[in-house]
This record gives structure tokens, C-alpha cells and sequence, in this order.
């Protein structure tokens, strides 16, 4: 992916650091999870801590990791994904795609399974690399492209998650994510397109 732009991109920065943080307990002890961070509160009923005024656990499972090759590689899409939307398209754009797809993909993980022990920015991650791939192939003025073996590793792993081999997923976060991404880069694929 070629970048744009040599300007800082906090906003990249900043979901790294965030999720750092909130990954810390799990990191350090794999029993231990900020619980206010979860969707909901475990035993509760469903978005019963969000219809209390938590709106703030719709957003924040994207920030929780499970094991240190969980936060390393979406935090590496993160960087590589993320850092090229912001630097391409502006902070305001990409924090508000990942608000709204983080937010997306949580509610499809917890509306299906109605377990609140999730998380990952993976959501994201497949969200940005829908947008991503649609604009890169539909949209030659766009200015950001992902190689076709990216795309097909990304698919690869996509499947091999619903398999189950890989252990407990949150499969309908990728999904959501990965459909909501694909669907807005096609929607808006002509956006920027020279006259």
C-alpha cells in the first residue's frame, strides 16, 4: 500500500495506545478483563448496561485484546490500514468510520451470540480493508490500492476463522465489519473519480 501524505497520523496513533491500555489486564492475566469495557455486563440482560446510559460499551470492545498475537496483528492492520485511510482522507474521517463500523461489528457480535466476553479490533480491521479494497479497485484516483495476495490472505483467514479451528472468534464482528467496509468503498467508489 503506497502512502500519500508525510503528516502525523494521531488518530492511528491513538487507537494503538487505547487498545494497548485496555489490553493490559488480559495481556497480563488471561482470566482478568476491564469488565466495564465489555458490551454489556456479564449475567445482564441483553444491552441492559447500555440502556442504563453506558453508551459508551457500544464502542469500547474494539480496545479489549485477548493474548499478545491478538493486539500485535490487528494492531499491525491498524497501522498499515488505518494510518493510510487518515493520512489519505483526514483524522475526522477515519474516527468516525471506525466509531461507527466498531460499533457496527459489536452489536452484530453480541445481538447473535449474546456473549459479552469479545473483543478485537478486527471488526475495524475487515471494515478498513472492505473500504480499502473497493476503492483500490474500483476508484483509480483514490490513491490507496491493496495488493490482490493481501486481499486473498485476508479472505483466507476470514473462512479459516469460521472454522472454528482457530478457537473461540468473534466471527459476526469480522463479518459485519468485512460487509459494512465493502459495501461503503462500492457505494462510494466514484467519489473522487477525475472528469
Amino acid at each position: 500500500m503506497r502512502m500519500v501524505s508525510p503528516r502525523t497520523p494521531h488518530v492511528t496513533i491513538a487507537l494503538i495506545a487505547l487498545s494497548i491500555i485496555a489490553s493490559l489486564p488480559s495481556l497480563l492475566d488471561p482470566n482478568s478483563v476491564l469488565a466495564p469495557l465489555l458490551i454489556n455486563q456479564p449475567g445482564a440482560a441483553a444491552f441492559s448496561s447500555v440502556a442504563r446510559g453506558e453508551v459508551w460499551r457500544l464502542i469500547t470492545p474494539i480496545f479489549i485484546h485477548f493474548g499478545l498475537l491478538h493486539i500485535f496483528f490487528n494492531m499491525l492492520w491498524m497501522w498499515d490500514l488505518g494510518r493510510g485511510l487518515e493520512l489519505l482522507k483526514g483524522p475526522v474521517f477515519l474516527g468516525l468510520f471506525v466509531a461507527a463500523t466498531g460499533i457496527a461489528a459489536n452489536v452484530a457480535q453480541y445481538a447473535v451470540t449474546g456473549n459479552p466476553y469479545f473483543g478485537g479490533m478486527s471488526g475495524v480491521v475487515y471494515a478498513l480493508l472492505g473500504y480499502v479494497w473497493m476503492q483500490g479497485r474500483f476508484n483509480p484516483a483514490f490513491g490507496l490500492a491493496l495488493h490482490p495476495s493481501t486481499v486473498t490472505m485476508m479472505l483466507v483467514w476470514f473462512v479459516l476463522c469460521w472454522t472454528g479451528l482457530l478457537g473461540p472468534i468473534a466471527n459476526w464482528a469480522h463479518t459485519a465489519g468485512l460487509a459494512l467496509g465493502v459495501a461503503f468503498g462500492f457505494l462510494t467508489r466514484r467519489a473522487g473519480r477525475p472528469r
